[in-house]
């Protein structure tokens, strides 16, 4: 890339994390690397990846959704890129680094990001086998393959990264302890006050929290069994990961005689120049001013001082506010500026709320003008607007309260962006202002969340500062001019609720309809599952009907798991279930080898259903007299119960019989997103009604109905709309509700988002559904009436159709279930094998000789969607795309997960390209030139298709070929 590449000089830097990337990524964005060769050496096989999100590993996402950037864009930028060698030694003389593969590398400039390592105390057995540290992607490999055989297990380390870990085996379904030596969570963070939130709202998700306990040993023969603590105290564990700090991993400064800190970390000044002028130091090995910076944001400011400073420009580095907003199991913390109790120059203003688990504490002033420090727990909303009062050094606002979640109003919520600075700082992380995030909006007429990170690179470190970004982007389009429209995608210029009334006044029954009078090209994944949505919601028409606009779940009524199999769950109304309904569930799971697993709701989930075998085994279901769960659909899913004055001796309402009158009704209901309900039978609240979409909890007079929670990613609260009502006005109002709900909401939005953004907020609800200051109630019950009679089990005329029967195969050709799906046992029960590393190395096959191959007449193949056709040992998707009068063939195989999938996923068109969606995790290819549409580097292997004689074929190499290049396996992965 290069023409005088040799005559340049060379900057190798040591450590290919978060922070040694930026800097890469810093000095190619300024130039740099046409200015010198640059040289990145990283000790793991993995390029740099997303260390501050590591825990949504465990969560779903892969090590190649966590990576930074693809493996090609060094390439592209003539950067040479080393991995899987660790630097062993620099020569400062022959300015020169030697790797553990006696790879010698000359340096004209060297960067230290070599980064931090795990502190592991010196505690007796930490050597065991079941001990970890929580530190790399190996680290999480190692630890997952090992809970598979644990059952409890403990952190040790309640800090920040603890909490991290702490979460990561909630999340791989462990008991899970933390240990802390202090006598609070995050000690450095929040006070002792903010500290008992957070511990009870970590408890709330069966994390035990054991404080102020040193432990002294880890027991056990050989392996980990339990750990005893300073107070003669023990604990059974079978699985330990120390979280207790990091080291700065600056071995290779001190064998080279570089200038350390007495606790570690190279010493650096301003300039980020260690002690020899030829070596600088970034990130959490770099100890500037006798700080050593536990954060990203600090190492990516640094990283940007250095690269202005290679290109030329004077910069320093001042240090680095620690400010930070950080979600630790599912509990928004924050905390600004100086936080010290103590601190006599300042006054406290404290906001609580133990009901719904808020801690807010500012620290104001003496004066009261200026905001000092902030704490926040269990609701971090207000941490951007104050900490743009704080970075400004702007004066507090008379009502301080306002600021806090108590004292919030409609007009106090929307405000945030409107009110700060141009200089203020939006992106921490990247150090991005408002100024330079509107002024791009402008200038590059951006008007996409994506652009913008793209343009500025806000939002693409920790991500907090997302929901900023878009609201800053809304204002600058408004303050255009710009009509700030939702719309669903490209395919539709409407918002959903427009489309619903579009709908509903036009009497349109079909997507095709719609497309063709409202919309333009041929849909995608995101437009048709709404469509489907809004098409159930208004005329509650037999899903299949539309099948082929619906995602995989509602496209075969049961929702997809790894490796392409189905779970079913049948409805179980209030949880309430007979002795013969349990034996007929346990004879159906072992009679198709089933896994089962009572589910949170109250039911029975049974796991491991291949395509062809859901028809029989709803068969037998139905039979026994169950009926479609809907688990598979934005739809009404369950209505937990507590036993109620049926069996409890506090009950003051029969709560199950009211439960199972509520999900009776609502059964089979579609909406913008699921719905959960619940119905207590006293203020004990057992069935937990006030975390869910709607809830029922039982007084001496009647029932409280509170609406709006939501106990999933961003737990809230519901809130109350009535108190003391009868059934008959309950579910009158939750007619009224959801129909409201149902017509407004905008795709895949939950009740309580929705209610969120919805102007006026729950007295806007209330006028609607009770005061009918809309004057629409009448028409909102007769929709919903219409939706409640309407109802029919989905499964039940499945079964009863052998036309629709026929829709559940795997392939087109063959009677065969797929080969591909493998199996494991755990627990006396079978598993999907865990999924094939995707990271390896891949090449887009080389076919040959093509020839034309007959798969099935034009007549079997179901129109807009695709079919598996077996072919040797390989499987090829084919795709009637009708939409576009022309048919596709590709590989079966997504190459993200390596499942069987392809085949079954939406159709859809990116401007004038084909694609399909992959069902499991949304992943679009071209069916053209089977590129990634998602922007990942993976690849599909496309072939040609033609139809003669209203006969299908499809132009392939021989079968000996694919077999050879493992099609079944990794077909045509880059």
């Amino acid at each position: 890339m290069h023409s005088q590449a040799s005559a340049l000089p060379s900057i190798i830097v040591v450590g290919n994390g978060m922070v040694g990337h930026k800097f890469v990524e810093k000095m190619v964005a300024k130039g740099g690397h046409e200015r010198y060769r640059i040289t990145v050496i990283g000790e793991e096989t993995m390029h740099a990846y997303d260390r501050v999100h590591l825990t949504s590993y465990f969560s779903g996402k892969s090590a190649d959704d966590l990576q930074l950037t693809p493996r090609t864009w060094y390439e592209q930028n003539g950067i040479t890129h080393v991995t899987g060698e660790k630097v062993v030694l620099i020569d400062r003389e022959q300015r020169c680094v030697r790797t553990s593969q006696d790879r010698v590398l000359f340096y004209d400039h060297l960067v230290m990001a070599t980064g931090s390592a795990p502190l592991v105390p010196a505690i007796a057995g930490v050597d065991k086998n079941g001990v970890f540290v929580y530190r790399t992607i190996d680290d999480l490999k190692a630890i997952e393959a090992f809970s598979k055989q644990a059952r409890c297990a403990a952190v040790i380390g309640g800090g920040l990264l603890g909490l991290e870990a702490a979460k990561a085996l909630v999340d791989l379904g462990l008991q899970t302890h933390v240990i802390e030596f202090a006598d609070r969570l995050m000690p450095r963070q929040i006070d002792n006050a903010g500290s008992r939130f957070l511990e009870n709202e970590i408890k709330k998700l069966g994390v035990q929290i054991h404080l102020s306990k040193s432990t002294q040993a880890i027991l056990g023969n050989g392996h980990v069994q339990g750990m005893a603590f300073n107070d003669a105290s023990t604990l059974e564990v079978d699985m330990v990961v120390v979280s207790a700090g990091i080291r700065p991993r600056d071995e290779l400064a001190r064998a080279c005689g570089l200038e350390v800190g007495q606790r570690g970390g190279i010493a650096v000044n301003d300039r980020l120049q260690s002690s020899d002028p030829g070596i600088y130091a970034i990130g959490e090995v770099a100890l500037h001013q006798n700080m050593i910076y536990g954060l990203v944001a600090p190492g990516y400011a640094m990283a940007e001082v250095l690269a202005r400073n290679f290109m030329g420009e004077e910069q320093s580095f001042r240090g680095a506010d620690l400010s930070t907003k950080l979600k630790l199991l599912g509990v928004e913390v924050a905390n600004i500026g100086s936080t010290a109790s103590d601190d006599a120059s300042c006054l406290p203003i404290i906001y609580q709320d133990h009901q719904k688990g808020v801690y807010q504490k500012l620290f104001i002033s003496s004066d009261g003008r200026q905001l000092k420090g902030a704490i926040l727990v269990g609701d971090a909303s207000p941490y951007h607007q104050l900490y743009q009062i704080y970075a400004g050094q702007t004066p507090m606002p008379a009502a301080v309260d306002s600021l806090l979640w108590g004292g919030k109003t409609a007009s106090t919520t929307q405000s945030g962006s409107q009110n700060m600075a141009d200089h203020a700082q939006v992106c921490v992380c990247e150090n991005v202002s408002k100024g330079v995030i509107c002024s791009a909006i402008r200038e590059q007429k951006l008007d996409k969340i994506s652009q913008i990170k793209s343009s500025t690179k806000a939002g693409t470190g920790c991500g907090g500062c997302v929901p900023l970004l878009n609201e800053l982007l809304q204002a600058e389009l408004k303050a255009q001019g710009q009509a700030v429209k939702k719309t669903i995608c490209e395919h539709f210029l409407f918002s959903r609720h427009e489309l619903f009334e579009i709908v509903k006044v036009k009497k349109i029954k079909s997507f095709e309809a719609l497309l063709q009078s409202h919309g333009r090209g041929q849909g995608c994944e995101v437009c048709k599952p709404a469509v489907a949505s809004i098409l159930a919601g208004i005329w509650n028409e037999w899903i299949i009907d539309h099948q082929n606009i619906q995602d995989t779940n509602d496209r075969y009524l049961a929702n997809i798991q790894r490796g392409g199999t189905y779970s079913i769950i049948p409805r179980v109304p209030g949880g309430e279930i007979t002795p013969d309904k349990l034996i007929a569930l346990g004879a159906i799971a072992k009679q198709y080898d089933l896994y089962c697993k009572i589910t949170g709701g109250q039911r029975i989930d049974l796991l491991g259903a291949r395509v062809e075998q859901l028809p029989s085994i709803w068969e037998a279901l139905v039979e026994a007299g169950f009926e479609s769960g809907h688990a598979y659909g934005k739809a009404m899913r369950t209505v937990k119960s507590c036993i109620g004055t049926t069996w409890c001796r506090y009950g003051v309402q029969d709560s199950t019989s009211f439960a199972i009158r509520i999900e009776e009704r609502y059964r089979g209901i579609r909406a913008p997103h699921k719905l959960k309900a619940a119905a207590s039978g006293c203020m004990r609240e057992c069935a937990e009604a006030q975390c869910k979409d709607f809830g029922v909890v039982a007084t001496e007079k009647g029932w409280n109905l509170f609406v709006c929670g939501n106990g999933g990613a961003k737990p809230q609260h519901a809130q109350l709309l009535a108190t003391d009502i009868d059934e008959d006005t309950c579910i009158k109002y939750l007619d009224r509700f959801l129909m409201y709900y149902i017509q407004t909401a905008d795709p895949l939005t939950r009740t309580a988002p929705w209610l969120n953004k919805l102007e006026g907020g729950m007295d806007h609800i209330k006028a609607v559904v009770i005061a009918d200051e809309l004057g629409i109630c009448a028409q909102l019950e007769k929709d919903m009436a219409y939706l409640v009679d309407g109802y029919q089990c989905e499964w039940k005329m499945v079964v009863e159709d052998p036309e629709k029967r026929r829709l559940f195969t795997h392939f087109i050709n063959s009677s065969e279930a797929d080969p591909a799906l493998q199996f494991v046992e755990e627990r006396g029960q079978k598993r999907p094998a865990d999924w094939a590393d995707h990271s390896e190395s891949q090449t887009q096959l080389s076919v040959g000789p093509l020839a034309w191959y007959a798969v099935a007449p034009v007549i079997a193949f179901p129109e807009n969607a695709g079919v598996a056709v077996k072919y040797g040992n390989t499987q090829i998707a084919v795709f009637n795309f009708n939409h576009r009068q022309n048919w596709y063939a590709s590989q079966n195989m997504c190459p993200h997960r390596k499942d069987m999938t392809l085949a079954r996923g939406l159709l859809g068109s990116h401007g004038e390209d084909p694609k399909v969606a992959c069902p499991l995790h949304k992943k679009t290819f071209s069916l053209t030139h089977g590129g990634c549409l998602s922007g990942e580097d993976y690849r599909i292997q496309t072939f040609p298709v033609k139809v003669e004689n209203q006969h299908v074929y499809v132009q392939l190499p021989s079968v000996e070929v694919l077999e050879e290049k493992t099609c079944e396996k990794s077909l045509a992965c880059p």
